[in-house]
């Protein structure tokens, strides 16, 4: 009784020192956060829930080539009494544990017990006078071609997989629509102000007058001219009564814009209307 006691403290300040409490120490297990001192006495475990599979195999063949394989057997030249006792052992011990898996292995026990009686049998000849066959033949042949589909099996499965063995990467891009104007050319530019010359020699007036005209000035009206629109025709920008020098530097104007990024001069597609617009946002 001293030594029980002196083992339960003992534990007990083991458990304290380790920053549990003694009850916690002594739980069998944790049930909801909750410690468990005794094993419940209603607690049913089934009797297949603990169960050890040493060797699992695919099917009567795969067990025939496995207990060949493993005892160096001449595949061609079977032992059946040896191999025959070892596979009925196997179906005995499956047999207890499972009888719907046994009864697969059955059918082969029942080939097995054949080959093995008529093994034991004197030989006979056959009707031409040819010695009969050897009743293990149609058993190699199958054994032969099941080891070759299995050790093809083996080799797909090495293969690098998808899902198991790599991933495909995925990479998520963002991809905004931006609407690409076509480029105008100057060939298209210089016929759209030969246009406007064209209009303008129509509209003339014979007057000699001398007038200073401001490059500047007109880039300025030509920017408010556009920040009431979002684009504006290239040929309402000009005023064609106003005479072909105001044309001309209206004109140099607009080109400075352009040079300047102050601009944009777009065309949908060839040989469509020439538009301008502003080429930033004004506050």
């Amino acid at each position: 009784m001293q030594a029980s006691a002196t083992a339960t403290v003992a534990q007990a300040d083991a458990a304290t020192s380790n920053g549990d409490s003694p009850i916690a120490a002594a739980a069998l297990a944790k049930l909801y956060g909750e410690p468990m001192l005794r094993m419940p006495a209603d607690l049913y475990i089934p009797p297949d829930a603990l169960e050890i599979f040493l060797e699992a195999f695919e099917g009567p063949l795969d067990l025939l080539l496995y207990l060949i394989r493993k005892q160096n057997f001449n595949i061609l030249d079977i032992p059946m009494a040896q191999v025959t006792r070892q596979y009925l052992q196997y179906v005995e011990q499956v047999r207890i544990h499972n009888l719907e898996l046994a009864a697969e292995y059955l059918l082969m026990a029942a080939m097995l017990i054949e080959i093995k009686s008529r093994m034991l049998l004197p030989v006979r000849k056959a009707d031409g006078g040819e010695e009969a066959g050897d009743p293990r033949a149609e058993l190699v042949r199958r054994l032969l071609e099941y080891e070759q589909m299995k050790l093809a099996a083996l080799q797909i499965n090495a293969l690098p997989q998808l899902g198991r063995d790599f991933l495909l990467p995925q990479v998520h891009i963002d991809q905004s629509v931006v609407v690409r104007w076509a480029d105008v050319s100057v060939i298209e530019l210089q016929s759209a102000w030969a246009d406007l010359l064209r209009r303008a020699t129509l509209t003339q007036h014979h007057q000699i007058s001398r007038e200073e005209l401001s490059v500047r000035e007109h880039m300025s009206s030509i920017l408010r001219a556009l920040q009431g629109s979002k684009f504006v025709e290239f040929s309402d920008l000009f005023d064609s009564t106003r005479g072909i020098p105001v044309l001309v530097v209206n004109f140099v104007a607009l080109l400075e814009l352009a040079k300047e990024t102050l601009i944009e001069i777009t065309q949908a597609e060839p040989f469509a209307p020439i538009y301008v617009r502003l080429a930033y946002a004004p506050t």
